[in-house]
């Protein structure tokens, strides 16, 4: 059966106009950029077939546009409407926090950090540096390291801080392993750059652990 002989309820687009995209499956998502099927799968199908073969939609959507091009089903033209629908999200959640808002919901700045360092496949430890009412003033990425680590070192984060006359942080690393438990080193690490911060009369309100679900917040272990 076509996609277009389906229930109208139960077509992606039909179904994400009447109930919003949160109620769309994986599979039904990449149905809406992979437009149509192949022969014998509708793009439902397709999308389903392309999530086993990859294990999962974070899988799927890390590979390079050239080689998603290459996947069957996928081609040049839906490879890069999947990446550039990747890149959108990244853009607007970074324009978002570029307007000054203050970040009264921690979580905003825990989703922001894992869309920018979630997919890459060595460890790198980055900063949002925040005024006093707690709005983004920038992010950088400070320290970059292997698959195991990155080593950070207190005096150089202060000098951001500085430089950007910040007076709170929200830390961030990723862990490429795809473990988001804090390790011993990151409490570690953590406590040595409230330690050097309050110095300068800088707050650090949370330090997130990105991994593959959702990110940690060290905060809320009682470890910032």
């Amino acid at each position: 059966m076509r996609l277009r002989d389906w229930p109208e309820s139960e077509r992606p687009r039909e179904k994400l106009l009447a109930c919003g995209p949160n109620q769309l499956s994986d599979a039904e998502l990449l149905a809406l950029f992979l437009g149509s099927g192949t022969r014998g799968l509708t793009a439902v199908d397709l999308g389903r077939r392309l999530l086993e073969q990859h294990g999962n939609l974070r899988a799927l959507l890390d590979l390079p546009a050239a080689t998603l091009a290459a996947r069957p089903g996928i081609g040049p033209a839906r490879a890069c409407l999947l990446s550039g629908a990747l890149e959108l999200g990244t853009r607007h959640l970074a324009q978002g926090l570029a307007r000054g808002e203050a970040l009264t919901d921690p979580s905003r700045a825990g989703d922001y950090l894992a869309r920018r360092l979630r997919a890459l496949p060595y460890e790198v430890f980055a900063c949002l540096f925040l005024d006093t009412r707690h709005r983004v003033i920038a992010f950088e990425e400070l320290f970059r390291g292997t698959l195991d680590g990155a080593e950070v070192h207190p005096r150089e984060v202060v000098q951001r801080c500085l430089a950007h006359n910040a007076a709170a942080v929200i830390l961030g690393h990723n862990h490429p392993s795809g473990s988001a438990e804090p390790s011993t080193a990151d409490r570690a690490v953590t406590s040595r750059l409230k330690q050097a911060l309050a110095l300068v009369d800088v707050r650090v309100l949370d330090h997130f652990v990105i991994g593959d679900g959702p990110p940690c917040s060290m905060a809320r272990l009682g470890a910032v």
